[in-house]
């Protein structure tokens, strides 16, 4: 592609992208697989200045004092206009005169500190710290798990392939790779040596703490990641019950299981009221995903204040099925990739004040039983990860006892 088409490429995504309804790696993967004459060089071009931009929306949208897809464009590329108009046929329209004048113009403001830290206004207002937005901006290495082998055997297997990989700080099994992976040419994924996974979700199935003969739920599971590091972690033993209303979601995970070779896991749409007296409920609340903004900078201009409230009313209601689910002496494992307070913490306190029978576990105390590396938080009773903490997603992690 001639250099302006790319430009052109970009700013057919970003129109698409800044309507805020759909995520943008899908907007961005459809856009690619329906253009097959887009070489791999100017894929990558395009895919990064998009991702680009995206981390840096609300900064560009005040020094061009526009929401404009095209303004904003123009202003990220205002030093390198001559690559942009590149007299090719697929170049962007002319400069108005009106854009010339506006990219003329020196900012000498200084951000507000939202537009700074790339965080919309009322949701930094939640979070207010600036180091923590700019980390969650930050995009984030490649995790993964080993599963059915040792995670040095993977590593490995890996480098024999030409795969550089190192050891995740605190999961068991994680490993890290600095580069991009292409997972279909890699033998060693094709045979189910490993599975995609962030480390904090992966500490989360650890602390689960389950067993092969206990009776487990993985309650609104989504793509399954945590049903599978279960499983390995049971060694194919017992049974998981895989829970999720979207049954095209729970479809998505039968190829996975396929690969890995897992066997113990049952996938459900649906729980009967009957179905009671479980071990483990391990409860991965539908959340803002705010924790994943490394992954997914562009979440953050879909999320808003009724959705907010919305979702935690609905993790309120779910910790209340859990509860009636749960059998004595059994365990809730409440898990967000989530770093809001109201998701969090209050919904937990407010939880406990609602089940006065269930009670916080010692967090700090389990870890050092599962994990070798120290524990990573000030709170013993609930874990918060995050980018500046544990180098992971933002993710909570609470575990609350039955006792009557």
């Amino acid at each position: 592609m001639q250099s302006g088409a790319r430009f052109s490429a970009v700013l057919e995504l970003l129109e698409e992208i800044f309507k805020d309804e759909i995520p943008a790696d899908g907007i961005i993967g459809a856009y690619l697989r329906n253009r097959k004459y887009i070489g791999a060089k100017d894929r990558r071009f395009i895919t990064d200045l998009t991702w680009q931009i995206i981390r840096n929306r609300l900064k560009l949208e005040f020094d061009a004092g526009s929401k404009n897809p095209r303004r904003l464009l123009l202003w990220y590329l205002r030093e390198r206009l001559d690559e942009v108009f590149d007299g090719s046929p697929y170049t962007l329209a002319p400069l108005t005169a009106e854009e010339q004048a506006a990219l003329r113009k020196d900012k000498d403001e200084p951000y507000p500190q939202w537009a700074e830290a790339e965080c919309p206004e009322w949701i930094y207002a939640q979070i207010n710290d600036m180091e923590f937005c700019k980390a969650l901006n930050r995009p984030a290495e490649a995790d993964f798990r080993a599963h059915g082998h040792a995670r040095e055997e993977v590593i490995q297997r890996l480098s024999a392939e030409g795969i550089d990989a190192a050891p995740t700080p605190y999961a068991p099994c994680g490993f890290r790779c600095p580069s991009r992976l292409v997972l279909g040419n890699c033998a060693a994924y094709r045979e189910g040596w490993f599975e995609v996974q962030d480390e904090a979700s992966q500490l989360a199935a650890v602390l689960a703490d389950v067993r092969p003969n206990h009776k487990i739920i993985d309650y609104c599971c989504g793509a399954g990641g945590k049903s599978l590091a279960l499983s390995d972690i049971l060694h194919n033993q017992g049974h998981i019950l895989a829970h999720d209303v979207n049954f095209r979601r729970l479809e998505a995970i039968k190829p996975r299981m396929a690969r890995l070779g897992v066997k113990n896991i049952e996938l459900t749409d649906i729980v009967a009221d009957s179905d009671t007296g479980f071990d483990r409920f391990i409860l991965d609340a539908p959340c803002s995903g705010t924790g994943t903004w490394r992954r997914a900078p562009d979440a953050k201009f879909r999320l808003t204040p009724q959705r907010l409230d919305n979702l935690v009313r609905t993790q309120s209601a779910l910790l209340d099925t859990a509860a009636a689910k749960t059998k004595t002496g059994g365990r809730i494992v409440y898990i967000t990739c989530s770093i809001l307070k109201c998701e969090n913490e209050d919904n937990i306190n407010a939880f406990l004040r609602r089940a006065p029978n269930f009670r916080l576990l010692d967090l700090r105390e389990l870890w050092t039983q599962k994990i070798a590396a120290p524990y990573p938080c000030a709170d013993p009773q609930m874990l918060r990860l995050s980018p500046l903490v544990s180098d992971t997603d933002g993710f909570f992690i609470a575990v609350l006892e039955k006792f009557s």
